[in-house]
């Protein structure tokens, strides 16, 4: 009763900074969040409607209550895949072949396995696998089965789990990568499995996925057990274990969205740019997969790259892929792009107006609101549209959005 009450009186919910960037800071309903602390726009993004909180959140933690709202990518992005196809998730098997096969090569997508820039596997762009580190891992470890995916969601989501511990373990033969540590519930389920007490097992897991190793008890009720001593020393330097319910739900929808990138590649390649891509550069991306490719070894030579370059870095390496798949881009067309994503017209993806570097959601809304007008000029176009500002309007043109179209309706007859 006492807690109906006392959520129902609180409103006021402000987005925090900080260490909870998903954080709502819940305010009682006859407070000020100024009763607290100033609030600002974020730093990196200062023309956005969310307001955070100047403060980091655990200088107010004693006094306001604090919820987890975290967004993640992709249940968005099955989403747009189930729209774009109307397939539903119970059509997608979890043991497709094809798929799996997607995890040791990238031939099941047409692309040969000694391509320079898509190395080995064909997982580029499919989450928990899509990057350098996790290319590697999967490399390294051949996986054929979901549950060694699982095992390695959950070495590339702990803390000194692979690099310098379980790497080292497979690589010499000492461990297999189904015996290695990879999430928190290994640790008790194989000591309850060599006859630990299961609550001295939940102990011990708790004590080394926190990263605060094993205490002398502990190692000696476990070398008791029979535990191998590389056992021993693995747990002894792991600093964060992720938990294996997450790794299992991140891995099932990694699963179905490969799924998506095996069998229907166009789709994926549309939700990717749309949901999931850091960064799109229209010039380069649709300009061809010579210009790409250039722009990716441009980009691997440098050692200073700023965090806007590593973002383009890894639109390109999905963008190369896609053309070597043979797809392409359509122009961005006043009659086909929507505002925000990307779409499918005659076998080719067709970019948003977000995609013109610095045009926003309102400008790229103002264009669409328009797009069943039949504009006879430019000029008329930048009338109809006021926010869209003539920078944006030059990056159109240069991008092809206006066809033919006339300058001016105006009539010259000299």
């Amino acid at each position: 009763m006492e807690e109906n009450r006392l959520a129902a009186g609180l409103t006021g919910v402000k987005r925090t900074t900080g260490q909870h960037p998903g954080g709502l800071v819940v305010i009682p309903q006859d407070k000020s969040i100024y009763d607290f602390c100033p609030i600002q726009h974020p730093a990196d993004d200062p023309d956005t409607d969310i307001i955070t909180t100047h403060f980091e959140y655990h200088s107010m933690e004693s006094n306001l209550l604090k919820l987890d709202m975290l967004g993640h990518d992709d249940p968005t992005m099955i989403h747009m895949l189930q729209a774009l196809t109307g397939l539903s998730l119970s059509d997608i098997r979890l043991d497709d072949e094809q798929t799996m096969l997607l995890f040791r090569t990238p031939e099941v997508l047409g692309i040969p396995a000694d391509d320079p820039i898509i190395g080995k596997t064909g997982s580029i762009a499919v989450p928990e696998f899509g990057t350098r580190f996790t290319r590697e891992m999967l490399v390294d470890t051949q996986p054929k089965k979901i549950s060694t995916l699982i095992r390695l969601s959950g070495f590339s989501h702990g803390t000194d789990v692979w690099t310098g511990n379980a790497k080292d373990l497979v690589e010499s033969g000492t461990a297999s990568v189904d015996e290695a540590i990879g999430c928190r519930d290994d640790i008790m389920l194989f000591l309850i499995s060599k006859g630990v007490d299961a609550k001295r097992a939940f102990k011990i897991m708790e004590t080394v996925r926190k990263g605060r190793g094993l205490t002398e008890d502990m190692e000696s009720d476990m070398r008791a057990a029979g535990v191998p001593e590389w056992y021993i020393e693995s747990c002894k330097k792991i600093k964060y274990l992720f938990p294996k319910a997450h790794a299992v739900a991140y891995v099932m929808m990694a699963l179905r969205i490969a799924w998506f990138k095996v069998h229907r590649p166009l789709e994926f390649y549309c939700a990717y740019f749309t949901v999931r891509s850091p960064a799109f550069d229209l010039e380069i991306m649709t300009g061809g997969i010579d210009k790409v490719r250039q722009k990716i070894n441009e980009l691997g030579r440098r050692s200073d790259l700023k965090q806007a370059d590593k973002d383009l870095f890894t639109a390109l390496e999905v963008c190369y892929e896609f053309y070597l798949r043979g797809f392409s881009f359509a122009p961005i067309d006043l009659k086909k792009s929507l505002a925000r994503e990307f779409s499918i017209a005659d076998g080719r993806l067709v970019p948003p107006f977000t995609a013109i570097s610095g045009l926003g959601t309102a400008a790229a809304n103002d264009i669409y609101d328009h797009r069943g007008d039949d504009f006879t000029s430019i000029e008329e176009f930048a009338l109809a549209c006021p926010k869209v500002s003539k920078a944006h309007i030059d990056q159109l043109r240069q991008a092809g959005a206006f066809g033919s179209m006339p300058e001016t309706a105006q009539l010259s007859f000299f």
